[in-house]
Order: C-alpha cells, then sequence, then structure tokens
C-alpha cells in the first residue's frame, strides 16, 4: 500500500474506531462484535506502524478512550487507569517476554483472567470507603459512588484501618444474572443488553441507584492503586494484602518466571472460560516487581510491563430450520430460531433468540438460510451475522396473536410485537396476579401460589371469574380450608368498593401505571367516560402523552377489554371515582421522596402528597419544590442542595400535614 493510500485508509479506520467505541464504552450499545473492533485496530496498528509519520496524538492506538458523563461529577484520578496492549497469539506474547528480559534478565510474572466488566477506582481513608469512580478517559472518571454503595463485595469499611487506599477493580454481572435480566428484557420488549459487560456498564451508570441494586452487579479488584499506612513491593503481594482487607480479589492467579508456564496458565485460563460463572475476555500478563516496573516503564497509552492477551471467540456455522413464536406474560411475541445443533463453549446449542421483527429485518433472515452462532457471554446462544440466503424473502412475524387469536399491535418506538388483550391465554396468570395485588384491587389471600391453582384447576379463566368463585370450589384447594375460604371471599367482596382508579391500575395496561390511573379516574369520572374517551380527550391530562393516551383507547377498543367491564359491573365492582380532594394544600407542588424515611414507606408519603393535591417526581430538576429526605439520601439530595431547593425531613412532612 503506498503512502496516500495509507493516510485515507488511517483516516477511515479511525473514524469507525471512534464511532464504534463511542457506542461501546460511552454508550453502553454496540453494534459490531468485539473481534470485529479488535480487527480494527489491529489494521490501524499495523498501518501506524509502516507509516509512523502518519501517527497523531489523538488516535486510537495513543490514548485511553472514554468519556465522561455530564450526569456524573468528574472526579481526577490521582493514579491514572491506563489501558493494556492487547495481543492476539502466543508468538506476540513470546515478544513481549524477550522485549522485557532486555531491561529485566529474570523477571517474575503474575498471569491472571482478564474481567470483562467495567474499570472503577475505589478509595477508603481510614479504612472507610469515601469514594467510586469508573475509569472514563484514564485522566477523568466518573463519581458513581452511590451505585457502588448497592454492591454487597464492595466493603463499607476494611478490615484493617490504613490511612489511604485506592484499589483498581472491574465491576462485573455473573452469567447466571445476564441470562435473567435479558430474559427479563426480552419479555417487555425491551433491547436487551448485548454481553454481561455492556449489562455491567449500563447497570452502574444509573441515575437511580435503586435500579443498580435490582441488578445486582458483583467486583474482582485486581490492581493497588495507592496505599499508605503499609507497604508492598510486588503485585502478587498486594493482591494477598488487599484480599486481607476484605476485598474481593481476582478469584486465581500464577505467579512464575518462566515464559512456557505463562504460555501454559494463559491457554489454563482459556480451557476454564466456559466453566466460569463470570465472563472473561483474555488473559493478563504483568511483571510482578513494582521497581522492576518502574524500570521498564511506559509509552503514552500503555504501560511496558503488562499485556492483555484476547481470546479469539467461539463461533459455529449452523442453518436456520424454523422460527418458533411465543407469547410471554407481558404479551411480547418473540421469535426463537431452531437451528441444526452445533456445540459452542461445551454445550449442544439448537435454539436462539431471534429478539425482534427489527432484529430478523436487519439480517434479511428466513428459514434455510445459514448462519453463525455464538454464546454471549458463553452462556446465552446468539445468532451473529447470516453467510448464506436461501433467496430474497424475510420471514414475517404474525399480525395475530398465536395464543389468542386477536391482532397485534407494535407501539411507537418499541421494537416488540405486543398482543394486549386481557384474556390472552398466555398472559392470563400474570394479568390475575397483577389484578389482585395489593396497588391494584387489593385481595388479601389471592396470592400467586392460590391464583396458579384456581388456573389449574380451571375454576377461573378470565379475571371476572373471581366473582363467582364459592366457599366449596375454595376450601378445596391445597393447604386451604373453609376458614381461608371465608376470608377470601371477603376479601374479594370487598375488593369491589375499590376506586375506579385502582381498577383501571388492575387492569395492566401498557404505559398506565398508579398515578396515571388516578389521573383518568379524577378527569372523567366514570368508567364509562373513559372507554369512550378519544386520544385527544386523554392528551388533556397534564402529564400524559401521546403514547400513554394511545395505549389507553387501543386497550378500551378491544371487545375483550370492553365484556370484561361488563363482567365486572354485573358482578358488583365499583365504576366510579370516589377519590376526594377538598384540601389541597400541596397543590401545584412537586415533591422529590430520597433515602429511607424512619416510619413511613415512600408509597405511603407519596400518597399523602396526592391526597392533598401535590405531585411526586423521580428526579430532582429546577421545577422541584420539595425533596423529602430520610436516611443514605443519596445523589439527589446532592443536587437539591446544589440548586439551593428546599429540604424537609419526615418531621417537617407531619408538620405540614398537620397544619
Amino acid at each position: 500500500m503506498d503512502f496516500e493510500s495509507a493516510r485515507l485508509r488511517i483516516e477511515e479506520l479511525r473514524r469507525q474506531i471512534e464511532y464504534h467505541s463511542r457506542r461501546y464504552y460511552d454508550e453502553d450499545a454496540p453494534e459490531i462484535e468485539d473481534d470485529e473492533f479488535d480487527a480494527l485496530t489491529q489494521e490501524l496498528r499495523r498501518l501506524e506502524e509502516a507509516y509512523p509519520q502518519l501517527i497523531t496524538a489523538d488516535s486510537y492506538t495513543q490514548r485511553v478512550h472514554g468519556e465522561v458523563s455530564r450526569q456524573f461529577t468528574p472526579v481526577i484520578h490521582e493514579v491514572p487507569l491506563g489501558s493494556l496492549q492487547d495481543v492476539f497469539s502466543l508468538q506476540e506474547l513470546r515478544g513481549f517476554d524477550a522485549r522485557v528480559r532486555e531491561t529485566i534478565p529474570q523477571p517474575m510474572y503474575v498471569v491472571e483472567p482478564k474481567i470483562d466488566g467495567l474499570s472503577i477506582a475505589l478509595e477508603y481513608q481510614n479504612g472507610v470507603f469515601v469514594r467510586g469512580a469508573t475509569r472514563g478517559d484514564g485522566q477523568t472518571g466518573e463519581d458513581v459512588s452511590a451505585n457502588l454503595r448497592t454492591i454487597e463485595s464492595i466493603p463499607a469499611k476494611l478490615v484493617k484501618s490504613l490511612d489511604r487506599v485506592i484499589v483498581r477493580g472491574e465491576v462485573y454481572m455473573p452469567r447466571q444474572r445476564f441470562a435473567e435480566l435479558v430474559a427479563r428484557q426480552e419479555e417487555n420488549g425491551e433491547k436487551p443488553f448485548k454481553n454481561p459487560r455492556n449489562a455491567a456498564a449500563g447497570s452502574l451508570r444509573q441515575k437511580d441507584p435503586t435500579v443498580t441494586k435490582d441488578r445486582r452487579l458483583d467486583i474482582f479488584v485486581f490492581n493497588l492503586q495507592l496505599l499508605e499506612g503499609a507497604d508492598v513491593s510486588a503485585h502478587a503481594e498486594s493482591l494477598e494484602l488487599m484480599r486481607e482487607l476484605g476485598f474481593s480479589v481476582i478469584p486465581f492467579y500464577r505467579r512464575t518466571g518462566s515464559i512456557e508456564e505463562v504460555l501454559e496458565e494463559v491457554e489454563h485460563i482459556g480451557a476454564l472460560r466456559s466453566q466460569l460463572p463470570f465472563d472473561i475476555d483474555g488473559a493478563v500478563v504483568k511483571v510482578d516487581g513494582f521497581e522492576d516496573r518502574h524500570r521498564l516503564g511506559t509509552t503514552s497509552k500503555f504501560p511496558k510491563w503488562a499485556v492483555a492477551y484476547k481470546y479469539p471467540p467461539e463461533e459455529k456455522e449452523t442453518v436456520l430450520r424454523d422460527v418458533e413464536i411465543t407469547v410471554g406474560r407481558t404479551g411480547v411475541l418473540t421469535p426463537t430460531g431452531i437451528f441444526d445443533p452445533v456445540t459452542l463453549a461445551g454445550t449442544t446449542v439448537s435454539r436462539a433468540t431471534l429478539h425482534n421483527e427489527d432484529f430478523i429485518r436487519e439480517k434479511a433472515l428466513n428459514i434455510g438460510d445459514t448462519v453463525v452462532l455464538r454464546k454471549a457471554g458463553d452462556i446465552i446462544p446468539e445468532l451473529v451475522r447470516v453467510t448464506r440466503h436461501v433467496g430474497n424473502t424475510v420471514f414475517e412475524l404474525p399480525t395475530i396473536c398465536p395464543s389468542c387469536g386477536e391482532v397485534v399491535s407494535r407501539e411507537q418506538d418499541e421494537a416488540a410485537l405486543r398482543c394486549v388483550n386481557p384474556d390472552c391465554p398466555a398472559q392470563r396468570l400474570q394479568n390475575l396476579i397483577h389484578f389482585a395485588s395489593r396497588d391494584a384491587m387489593d385481595i388479601e389471600g389471592l396470592g400467586p401460589a392460590v391464583l396458579e391453582q384456581l388456573v389449574d384447576e380451571g375454576l377461573v379463566t378470565h379475571i371476572y371469574d373471581l366473582y363467582t368463585l364459592d366457599r366449596q370450589q375454595i376450601a378445596a384447594l391445597d393447604r386451604l380450608g373453609e376458614k381461608s375460604a371465608d376470608n377470601l371471599l371477603e376479601s374479594i367482596e370487598h375488593s369491589k368498593e375499590a376506586d375506579l382508579s385502582r381498577l383501571l391500575f388492575a387492569f395492566g395496561i401498557r404505559h398506565i401505571g398508579q398515578k396515571a390511573a388516578k389521573l383518568l379516574a379524577q378527569r372523567f369520572g366514570t368508567m364509562e367516560a373513559i372507554m369512550n374517551a378519544s386520544v385527544e380527550d386523554v392528551l388533556t391530562i397534564d402529564g400524559f402523552g401521546e403514547i400513554m393516551a394511545q395505549s389507553l383507547v387501543r386497550f378500551f377498543r378491544l371487545d375483550t377489554s370492553r365484556r370484561l367491564v361488563e363482567k365486572l359491573r354485573e358482578a358488583g365492582v365499583n365504576m366510579d371515582c370516589q377519590l376526594q380532594q377538598s384540601d389541597r394544600r400541596f397543590e401545584g407542588m412537586i415533591f422529590v421522596l430520597t433515602g429511607t424515611l424512619p416510619s413511613m414507606t415512600r408509597d405511603q408519603a407519596s400518597a399523602l402528597i396526592e391526597q392533598y393535591g401535590g405531585k411526586t417526581s423521580g428526579s430532582v430538576s429546577k421545577k422541584t419544590t420539595v425533596v423529602l429526605a430520610g436516611e443514605d439520601a443519596g445523589s439527589k439530595l446532592t443536587k437539591a442542595q446544589a440548586l439551593g431547593i428546599r429540604i424537609i425531613d419526615q418531621n417537617e412532612f407531619e408538620a405540614m400535614l398537620a397544619n
């Protein structure tokens, strides 16, 4: 390749790498596979080595990539969090060893697994956790302390109180939790995370720490960044110190002075990949001694004393033989590909999700096509690409729900096809559980186990069947008797008096939560008026958008929905709004709740605020009137203080109610 061709290709590679790097590191939404990205960076590195005059300071090969999100406070790393030089062959590892021995004739190495997650730094003062930050661009990261505190394996206090400690670790999502999260996302029609690394990054960089906590992340600490109050002289020694301090340290490593044993351990770690409960994308080889590291030095981007060996992904070619459509508990239609069986990561694979309509169209996929499969996180089979098409047609998802026969719909800004029929058999049990739940019709004693028995025995098919149950039918159920039957029938009867807003919420209408249901009940007054409302009518309610309005109107256009309402009316269920707001002392005020209140839940506080005409919000902004803060209040309290917003505790809140 001549100089001009190399210059043009380098410019193109940098554009592609910058785009895909931003999608991966900053947006947690990669569009290409890791090996495809690695191929781009390797090609760029080779061209820059051949034409060093074309190397620029902003090239991906010369700097640590990453940006600091504006939603978090920036943190300047006292000790930079650099990246490692990637190598892709055992021959390159031997080359690394040869370069090290030019300076250190008899080096000792530590070989350890390279956890695939989000790199972070944890800072402790006098043994107490004070701050945690993402790597960012290596020099500046994001303060995600509140989210990191939700990770149980991060100690709030060290076993031994040292003056100052900064450690570096990798926040990751265990494979089983990743599989569960993806299943929930598919079930709800959400775009699933592509792999455990992006799931971990997307979960940690959340505005709301409760979301992070729900994702149940974990961490392995692998590097000592700064230490005051003790002394260590080598990496292996520092790993043992960090373990003694209470950190969850990388689960295994090997210390050796032989390059042959280094290569042996790298291959051993590679063989373990499919058996590990967490994702790794390589093995790291580091010079052990800190003095030796100092003598070797660093480049502008990488240390000369360490490299990361990247394992190639295991992929297999097979043929798509069929597409199976299932209806999830939320009504989402999920296509699953049926393939000729292949062995991946030690198990036989013959099925893989095809996600949704957009995925199938993007791949131009049809039955009979030859495709490539791999395992995301070595656990979830996924279709990577099509290598041979059998024709020009693309598989079409059904327009009719295969479970109930109703027409399916696709909402704006949503990839999933969804059945919204409340009587759909595939959604029956989940709809019943929601209908009877505390925030809906609050039918005490009618939990998931009892409802499952009622459905299995054929006693309940539709929601309105709950109101035709008799004492003998309930008493005959497993672990129930006449006393339980009487209590349950009393609770079912009592639910008939529930307010219209509770009934609306109990229907489980897409995008209509508790607050929206209350606003609808107050605005229209009766079920009849709501059923006959147009999209335009609904949009007159403050806080309602196009998607919410369309979802509501679409639900009540269904014959099954209208039959449900009529049957409930015949059973004596209340269809009118009973909410009274004569005292509207909080009208025009927006409250934000954060932390744990001493003697009431957030839901109870929110209900009181709304009872007196106020509104609650999940985030602090200039429109916020009051922040009600309890114990362990996090970033919302900090932001409120910065904006000068009034902050109260439960005592002040109760005083506002008493006055």
